[in-house]
């Protein structure tokens, strides 16, 4: 017997990539169910080289006796279907940002805190964190475990797909509308955002931040270690897909380049060890040098991989 999964959202560029990811990795499903939108209801969407799903009316969708249910639909839809499906006995996998901060949901990275789904069945509900502090605590819990992490200073490069299907349609249209001089207005990013970068994610709050930096923080306290100091800073960037990067890191400990390197590397292993499908982390790709400390006392230099400005 496999595990009946719903996946809400399922029209979306997340909830489709969900539905791709379940069907490449032959996750163990007896049936699979795509929920969206009324206007969606009907839509076929391709799962495996073989099955098609025809979508379902999330609005009257009864999760009775569906195992785990794999919610992207945007957070306040979220917020109402998701603690039915719980109410219901279905595990709910939010990947929207409703629940991350609840005290009684667990915030989890399988890699750094797979010990806080111990608390999951509370309220039935798993929260997924914001996609650029995914990567990032990756990267910084081997070493957080090892030297002791201070204060982390970062700066995301991140892609309009983190803005959904119809961020990815304007830097197409735009780009395009560029080479044929066609005038542009800006609909899901505040500035164009063809050949642009816009450090502006989400809404600005009243320190002068944007939300998706305080994300970045709060969440990081909560998965990694309340007593971090996070500052972070978060640009839009003209790439369809994939986020960057740059982390400034200072320690409690001395940490030299070579075992910051072993670190990760170490952590890479163990991870490749429990699952052969397991991507290399940033240890193999991401350059990590030493910047010189300003403190004479000897104090614990910064480990780093970014270029300096």
């Amino acid at each position: 017997m496999g595990y009946r999964v719903a996946v809400v959202g399922a029209t979306g560029a997340v909830g489709r990539e969900m539905i791709k990811t379940l069907a490449q990795r032959e996750f163990p499903a007896s049936e699979v169910v795509a929920l969206a939108s009324a206007r969606s209801v009907g839509q076929e969407i391709s799962f495996g080289p073989k099955q098609v799903l025809k979508v379902k009316n999330l609005e009257t969708f009864d999760f009775t006796g569906w195992d785990i249910g794999l919610f992207s639909p945007g957070a306040a839809i979220s917020a109402v279907h998701g603690p039915r499906a719980a109410a219901a006995g279905c595990v709910v996998i939010d990947n929207t940002s409703h629940f991350r901060m609840e005290y009684d949901i667990p915030l989890v990275v399988p890699e750094v805190n797979p010990e806080a789904l111990d608390k999951f069945a509370k309220r039935n509900i798993i929260a997924n964190p914001n996609c650029s502090t995914i990567q990032m605590v990756v990267a910084l819990k081997p070493l957080h475990d090892r030297f002791r992490i201070k204060r982390v200073v970062v700066s995301t490069y991140q892609s309009v797909s983190g803005a959904g299907k119809e961020g990815m349609d304007e830097l197409f249209n735009h780009t395009k509308a560029l080479f044929v001089n066609d005038p542009n207005t800006p609909e899901i990013f505040t500035k164009e955002i063809a050949y642009n970068c816009i450090p502006h994610i989400d809404r600005f709050l009243e320190d002068g931040s944007t939300k998706e930096e305080w994300k970045m923080v709060v969440e990081t306290k909560k998965i990694l270690d309340p007593d971090i100091a996070v500052f972070a800073t978060c640009v839009r960037v003209p790439v369809f897909i994939g986020h960057a990067e740059s982390v400034d890191v200072e320690f409690e400990r001395p940490a030299s380049v070579a075992e910051a390197r072993a670190a990760l590397r170490a952590a890479t292993r163990r991870r490749s060890t429990a699952s052969a499908r397991t991507r290399s982390t940033s240890a193999g790709s991401a350059r990590i040098r030493r910047w010189p400390t300003a403190s004479a006392s000897g104090a614990s230099p910064t480990i780093c991989a970014k270029a300096p400005p």
